[in-house]
């Protein structure tokens, strides 16, 4: 197997190093004016069984630990659009520019996602911001890698104060091109009408159809391939090492004839998956927002189920 790519270099006078940091240059630039730090976490227990939807802020946690100066962002409340047919829809692109704003988030901002659920709700927030043109990465490992290393915690239950440079200053969203697939969008790759890969991030298990989903069916999308989201991380949290990345990637890394179209249940460890194929090089990504719980919820959409009915 060849080398993967690598990916593109920051930007000229970028503060961030790429799309993932380590917690020791988050520590050393935790005072830097430039820098926002968003603890992205949100609660998703999991299915009891079929169509067992329940999700929750995570804001009390962050208020119980978190890093310091970090303010929480609710991927649940206003960093979602509940107009939408589906939880945690990307608001339009005004709408999360001006929740973001409301979190200090400026024109001139770099972002350090992170959140204490094994990283797919950063690398959610991270897309999210990345999809607007917002300079941002993850904190590799999340508050976990953090608190191991001995860094400080706080535990104040509000958020911290604006500074009065904070009052001022606007957000302005460039969004990006093909950031976002739509159910159109995955409609006209099945039909063979535009090229795509489809990639399901859900683990085996929901891929295959073997354990309830809290959508309305099991399975996934014809022709996908599986990449789970999660087994892309080690045993801290952390992405694994550059090479075991790439060999657990594989074909999704090096089958460059079509973009990839990542999806799962609610375009969450999809994000994941986009955050390892981006450090890996791949560029052509495109995140299915309203994954498995949009498409599942129309009996006339195929889904295929590997494992026995029960």
């Amino acid at each position: 197997m060849t080398d993967a790519p690598h990916p593109a270099p920051p930007p000229p006078g970028s503060l961030l190093p790429g799309p993932l940091v380590d917690d020791t240059w988050l520590a050393d630039r935790l005072d830097d004016p430039r820098l926002v730090v968003l603890d992205a976490t949100a609660l998703l227990p999991s299915p009891g069984h079929d169509g067992d939807h329940r999700s929750a802020s995570g804001h009390g946690r962050w208020a119980e630990r978190h890093i310091p100066g970090s303010r929480h962002a609710d991927l649940t409340g206003e960093l979602s659009d509940h107009g939408a047919p589906y939880h945690f829809a990307v608001p339009s692109p005004e709408a999360l520019a001006a929740a973001l704003r409301r979190l200090g988030v400026r024109d001139g901002s770099e972002v350090v996602a992170y959140d204490s659920g094994g990283g797919i709700w950063a690398a959610r927030l991270w897309w999210m911001l990345r999809a607007i043109s917002v300079p941002a990465a993850v904190l590799d490992g999340g508050l976990r890698v953090w608190e191991a290393a001995g860094r400080p915690v706080a535990a104040e239950p509000q958020e911290p104060p604006e500074e009065p440079s904070q009052k001022t200053g606007t957000l302005t969203p460039v969004p990006l091109p093909h950031a976002w697939a739509s159910l159109s969008d995955v409609d006209a790759v099945l039909r063979g009408d535009r090229p795509g890969t489809l990639v399901c991030a859900l683990p085996e298990s929901g891929f295959d159809g073997s354990v309830p989903t809290r959508y309305s069916r099991r399975g996934h999308i014809p022709g996908s391939l599986n990449l789970p989201g999660r087994g892309l991380l080690d045993e801290s949290g952390r992405f694994l090492p550059r090479a075991e990345l790439a060999a657990r990637v594989g074909a999704v890394l090096y089958d460059t004839a079509s973009p990839v179209v990542l999806y799962c249940g609610g375009g969450i460890s999809a994000a994941g998956a986009a955050l390892a194929l981006t450090l890996l090089g791949r560029e052509d990504i495109t995140l299915y927002d309203g994954s498995l719980e949009e498409w599942s919820a129309d009996p006339a959409r195929p889904l295929v189920r590997l494992a026995p009915q029960d």
